[in-house]
């Protein structure tokens, strides 16, 4: 045997042109479909690449916006204690109405960045958008009082409001109403 007999090369090209199998019409019809499913896979695999990177970005965009809004509620909470703690005269003083002004700007910030109050007082107890501090007698289930204020962006809660709880009225205060309803 010669080299040119062991090769595939050399094979080939002794072959005739009536030994190469000639591409049928059906055969490149399959070819063409495959193709076009591999190009439809792709495009489809692009669009889905893209819809995931906006909504990475959104997300990431989304959790700066929660970062900054975290560190910050602490001052907002303590410009709110600072009006409240101020006695009645001071109250009107200059300074107590720009203590006042600042916190309203700086919720006037937080709520053009999305931001909003979870409003508790008198709801139902909501896990999710609550943080118990606590029970008292109240209505079952309902807050009662407001120990501090919580915010949300979006559906998405940045710092739950933190609430004390009712637990149903006391046993004596029940008895005591039913008392007075029977007198009366």
């Amino acid at each position: 045997m010669t080299d040119e007999q062991d090769s595939p090369v050399g094979a080939e090209a002794t072959a005739s042109p009536a030994d190469v199998e000639e591409p049928t019409l059906e055969s490149l019809r399959a070819e063409l479909e495959t193709a076009r499913a591999a190009q439809a896979r792709a495009v489809a695999d692009y669009q889905n690449l893209l819809r995931r990177s906006r909504d990475e970005r959104a997300e990431w965009s989304a959790a700066a916006v929660t970062g900054a809004v975290v560190a910050f509620l602490p001052v907002l909470d303590d410009l709110e204690r600072a009006i409240e703690a101020t006695p009645g005269e001071m109250s009107e003083q200059p300074w107590a109405e720009g203590v006042r002004l600042v916190m309203q700007k700086f919720r006037g910030v937080l709520e053009q960045s999305g931001v909003t109050e979870i409003h508790a007082l008198g709801k139902p107890f909501d896990p999710a958008r609550h943080e118990a501090a606590g029970s008292a007698p109240g209505p079952e289930g309902a807050v009662i009082h407001l120990v501090r204020r919580g915010y949300a962006l979006g559906d998405r809660v940045v710092r739950p409001a933190m609430v004390i709880v009712g637990a149903g009225t006391p046993a004596g205060a029940e008895a005591t109403g039913a008392h007075d309803a029977q007198t009366q």
